[in-house]
């Protein structure tokens, strides 16, 4: 697909349209595209009621209590906008197979993003399971469940890597004071897994700040939890830390997270776990980060980086001329799905995931 076509292209967005959501970020990298487009909040195939959300969690295996009815408002504003594609988010877009047929009898394409792991336990759910081989073309940010998807007839599927939204993740302005200093940022979920690797560094006696949801609950961490933040409190604290630690998730069986660009793109010294992702996105050890693989190698590195505003200024440059010579915002990556989903339809070869 020729990029100067784009704008012709009408696409519809199925995803959560908070900031910080997937769905957002899509639909301000579709709007910097030009594209004629639309997004459909997710939310919208949920219920606030506690009790019924709860049935329908363990009880009807996490299907949206209002699926049916919020797929419904989605065909209707297919019949009248006729998009070229649908592209869903998530690891349970709220449309079922035979939804997606009836979109595809309307001659649209119906793609998925699929940024979380279908098969984590905690997420998983058989009715979007038994729907992902009625998709079109499937994006995954994780090789490890590629053969996952072709063996439940997934017809395309391509590795897709996550991004970053170049006017929300960049670097906090030099003659702004930053605001309360840190030894070690890290943001994102408190995970069992990741428990177990930030839990430690406070052991070692770091000064931690610490964003999303959980990390309160824990004694551990507790003290250092500030909260569920927007966008310019992370791109301030990343600004005063000395270090911004990057952690996958292990139940996402991730190779990479979103944060992992989005740190990249604010900017800051960055000690990441050793993933195969991590080091594609941000080149060999001690080249623009340092990684780590166990948690006594974390906690000595950390404690060097701290100790050292020479090599973290050394390593902060050469990340930031890395990733400007990449290409990897949200407009890339929707480039990149309008392409594959058009060669999808014209060569079989085009079924072979991407590297």
């Amino acid at each position: 697909m020729n990029v100067l076509c784009l704008p012709k292209t009408k696409l519809l967005i199925v995803g959560y349209s908070d900031p910080g959501q997937m769905g957002n970020y899509l639909g301000a990298a579709a709007e910097t595209l030009r594209l004629n487009y639309r997004i459909m909040d997710i939310r919208q195939a949920e219920t606030t009621n506690r009790v019924l959300q709860s049935f329908y969690w363990r009880f009807r295996g996490k299907r949206p209590a209002h699926l049916d009815a919020f797929a419904t408002q989605v065909l209707d504003t297919c019949a009248t906008m006729k998009p070229d594609v649908v592209l869903t988010t998530g690891g349970r877009a709220p449309l079922d197979g035979s939804h997606i047929e009836k979109l595809h009898r309307l001659g649209i394409k119906v793609i998925n993003y699929s940024t979380d792991d279908p098969w984590n336990p905690v997420l998983r759910a058989p009715w979007f399971i038994s729907a992902l081989p009625h998709y079109d073309v499937i994006f995954t940010p994780r090789r490890a469940n590629l053969d996952d998807f072709r063996r439940c007839g997934v017809r395309a599927i391509h590795y897709l890597p996550f991004a970053y939204d170049s006017e929300i993740h960049r670097p906090w302005p030099e003659n702004v004071p930053p605001g309360a200093p840190s030894d070690v940022l890290f943001v994102g979920g408190c995970d069992a897994d990741r428990l177990s690797v930030v839990g430690p560094l406070a052991d070692a006696g770091l000064n931690l700040a610490l964003f999303g949801r959980y990390w309160n609950r824990h004694q551990q961490t507790r003290a250092y939890w500030r909260g569920v933040a927007h966008q310019d409190t992370i791109r301030a604290a990343s600004a005063s830390a000395a270090i911004c630690l990057c952690l996958v998730r292990r139940a996402n069986r991730d190779d990479h997270v979103m944060r992992s660009f989005e740190a990249a793109a604010i900017g800051g010294c960055i000690l990441a776990e050793d993933t195969p992702d991590h080091r594609e996105l941000f080149g060999p050890d001690d080249y623009a980060v340092r990684y780590f693989k166990a948690i006594p190698d974390m906690q000595r590195q950390a404690k060097i980086l701290v100790g050292d505003a020479d090599v973290r200024r050394r390593l902060s440059l050469a990340l930031q001329q890395r990733i400007a010579l990449r290409q990897d915002t949200y407009a890339d990556r929707i480039i990149t799905m309008l392409r594959l989903t058009s060669e999808s339809t014209l060569t079989p070869s085009s079924m072979m995931p991407t590297a």
